[in-house]
């Protein structure tokens, strides 16, 4: 019987073109199917919940050795930051709002980088490993949960540096088609004479 049938049964490896045959699961009824339960037994894999009930079955006894947190990571209140974000009137203010954000999200960001970085690194896997693998992917997972907090900084930044030293406007070229020095120093010198006899046509 195929994996969606029996709890607790691993795959059996199936020859190209094969599909799963599953008594509930006729080949032209899809209703009460997800789309990840249809495309398994269009391919005749595994679903991704097939997967992590396997994984959890075959990992209890490590998990009874070595216990994590089943609670999430605490979050967060957002209410007086949206009560301050509703409240500001200039940049200032809701830069305010923006870095104190940041800041209290950091922490966790950064620890969770650190372990998806060490969960990429185990057994040495990462090692000569390809782009676009299991390995680089994590290492790119942990990039990109440092990523969010430069990305919101960079923002504010720019926000904050238009408010407080926005660029000079450029200046308009004069009649004569040359562009006007700023003020304060010397004036462009004029184009240099061309010098020698004038090229045939």
């Amino acid at each position: 019987m195929p994996p969606h049938g029996r709890r607790g049964e691993r795959p059996r490896r199936r020859r190209l073109g094969d599909r799963i045959q599953h008594p509930d699961f006729e080949l032209y009824d899809n209703a009460g199917r997800d789309g990840d339960q249809i495309a398994a037994a269009h391919f005749g894999i595994a679903t991704r919940d097939d997967l992590l009930r396997w994984a959890r079955r075959d990992a209890e006894p490590f998990l009874a050795q070595h216990p994590l947190p089943a609670e999430p990571l605490p979050v967060p209140d957002p209410a007086p930051y949206l009560a301050a974000l509703a409240a500001a009137k200039t940049p200032a203010e809701v830069s305010a709002v923006t870095q104190r954000l940041l800041d209290a999200a950091q922490p966790a960001l950064s620890v969770m980088s650190d372990l998806l970085v060490a969960i990429a690194r185990w057994n040495d896997r990462h090692r000569f490993a390809e782009q676009g693998s299991p390995p680089r992917q994590l290492m790119e997972a942990a990039s990109r949960s440092l990523s969010v907090l430069a990305i919101a900084d960079e923002a504010d930044l720019a926000i904050l540096r238009a408010e407080y030293d926005p660029a000079p406007a450029p200046s308009k070229a004069p009649a004569s088609g040359r562009p006007q020095a700023p003020s304060g120093l010397p004036p462009n010198p004029p184009p240099t004479p061309r010098t020698g006899p004038a090229p045939g046509r």
